[in-house]
């Protein structure tokens, strides 16, 4: 495919006068109106050493407001922060915010690009690779982020002149290094990954856009125009469908009756008594502390996520989890409602930023569960949002997994009756009465709908790799042992 391109094409000076300003001034009007509109961008330059990619970025900026935008160079060689997480952590972390740009001068095409050609990937692991670049695109593309891909095409003699015309400035000889050079000579394999690369990635979503870099007019307008004409039609798909929702075209949260329930068959009369806790609960926390050390030590990541019922006791169970931990290898996360950054961007976003680096682990307490109950259920977010977020949550669990992270699962579970039971308690004891809210009330009247939501999340979310522990807390002893119990489990199996 690339072999096939035109690398001939130019533009004169004097159409590329005639035409650069009008340019200009029609993409700062369009980054205003994205800004309005509230829609993010995601701009990606990937392409040859030399190719010019610095340049054309910094071309495509200058009519922009600087307020408005990020460039974002990324390194051939990971940092050591990096290196201790997914390797789409560093680029959730910089996707942009609702009416923002982010620019990539490369980007996560790097993972399919250098290291295949360092062999530094098997087969399995790049068409892993793939898989979730192309999920973590169509994740953003979902969420109303619009994607432009841009490769910089040259040929080889051209990118040894360039190469060689740099090192002879001395203004520019710094940035030429001899890996530009064993690029260079590398040239053939790098086409072959490239053409794998776009062919894997080239989607209705996030497509490619080649451009003939020879002629760097021709290259400037080229993607000048690509910008505008995917702006504008975005731009008029959003106007579009907000015109749709102010005639009243929007979608139903109305919950319906979920066929499958595990909740039903759970039994919630399993019990220990408080001499059989405490006779359990010390050596199962040592146990815990000496697991933890080894898991750092063979730099073992780990998740846990701690859902369940208003008065279930998570906050109980994660108490006497951490009790006998390291506090330094370990934080917990409670997950309240979004504040006004994380609502500007994917509702993963501010989950990826907690991502715990090796050897460590995160415990939430709540978690992007919330999306497919709570956001679903008070209709913080569209019918077609949190439908999608089931496939979405899998993904973003799946790829966790695939880097080594050990991700376990609860779902504290009780009955209404023992619910009840519990709220009544908080509002006579005093010490406890901080516990309980106007919000769990009105939550507990919806109990209903809600037991529908969780009978699916734990239908469509329980995955080989991600499975549930559904957790019968009418017993908080009981609750307590088994938590600290398949935590140890899970730990022993994997070390």
């Amino acid at each position: 495919m690339l072999e096939k391109v035109d690398l001939s094409k130019k533009t004169s000076k004097e159409e590329y006068k005639k035409s650069i300003e009008v340019l200009k001034l029609k993409i700062g009007a369009l980054q205003r109106e994205a800004k309005d509109l509230k829609i993010p961008i995601s701009i990606v330059f990937e392409g040859w050493d030399g190719a010019g990619k610095g340049t054309l970025i910094n071309r495509l900026i200058l009519p922009l407001d600087p307020r408005g935008f990020n460039v974002y160079l990324t390194h051939t060689v990971q940092t050591e922060e990096e290196l201790m997480r997914p390797f789409l952590w560093r680029y959730w972390n910089k996707t942009p915010a609702r009416g923002r740009i982010s620019i990539f001068d490369r980007s996560w095409y790097r993972r399919v690009l250098d290291e295949k050609i360092d062999k530094k990937l098997n087969q399995d692991k790049l068409k892993e690779a793939y898989f979730e670049i192309n999920n973590f695109e169509r994740q953003l593309s979902d969420d109303g982020n619009i994607i432009i891909k841009f490769f910089i095409h040259i040929n080889k003699k051209e990118q040894g002149k360039r190469l060689a015309d740099m090192e002879n400035d001395k203004a520019m000889s710094w940035r030429i290094t001899k890996k530009d050079w064993k690029h260079h000579k590398q040239y053939k394999k790098y086409l072959g990954a490239y053409q794998a690369m776009i062919e894997h990635t080239d989607t209705d979503y996030a497509p490619w856009t080649v451009v003939e870099g020879h002629n760097r007019r021709f290259a400037e307008i080229k993607i000048f125009n690509t910008v505008i004409e995917t702006l504008d039609r975005q731009i008029e798909k959003v106007k579009k469908s907000q015109q749709e929702k102010k005639l009243g075209a929007t979608g139903s949260n109305r919950i319906k009756t979920f066929n499958t329930s595990a909740l039903d068959k759970v039994d919630l009369s399993k019990s220990l008594t408080r001499e059989e806790y405490q006779k359990k609960v010390g050596p199962l926390q040592e146990k815990i502390r000496e697991i933890e050390y080894k898991m750092y030590k063979k730099r073992i990541p780990m998740v846990m996520v701690f859902e369940g019922w208003d008065g279930a006791g998570k906050g109980g169970n994660i108490k006497r989890l951490t009790q006998e931990l390291d506090p330094r290898g370990y934080e917990v996360h409670p997950v309240a409602a979004p504040n006004d950054i994380e609502r500007a961007h994917h509702y993963l976003w501010r989950f990826w930023r907690d991502i715990p680096k090796a050897g460590h682990i995160s415990i939430f307490d709540r978690s992007w569960y919330g999306r497919v109950m709570v956001e679903r259920i008070e209709g913080f977010c569209k019918e077609h949002e949190w439908k999608r977020a089931f496939k979405e949550i899998n993904e973003f669990e799946e790829q966790l997994v695939n880097f080594g992270t050990v991700l376990i699962k609860f779902w504290i579970h009780i009955d209404r009756e023992e619910q009840l039971r519990r709220f009544k308690e908080r509002q006579t004891l005093t010490h406890k009465q901080w516990k309980i809210t106007d919000e769990d009330w009105r939550n507990r009247k919806k109990w209903g709908d809600y037991k529908v939501a969780v009978d699916e999340l734990l239908f469509r979310t329980s995955t080989s790799y991600a499975p549930w522990t559904i957790v019968e807390a009418n017993s908080k002893y009981y609750a307590r042992i088994k938590t600290l119990q398949t935590v140890i489990n899970t730990m022993e199996e994997r070390l």
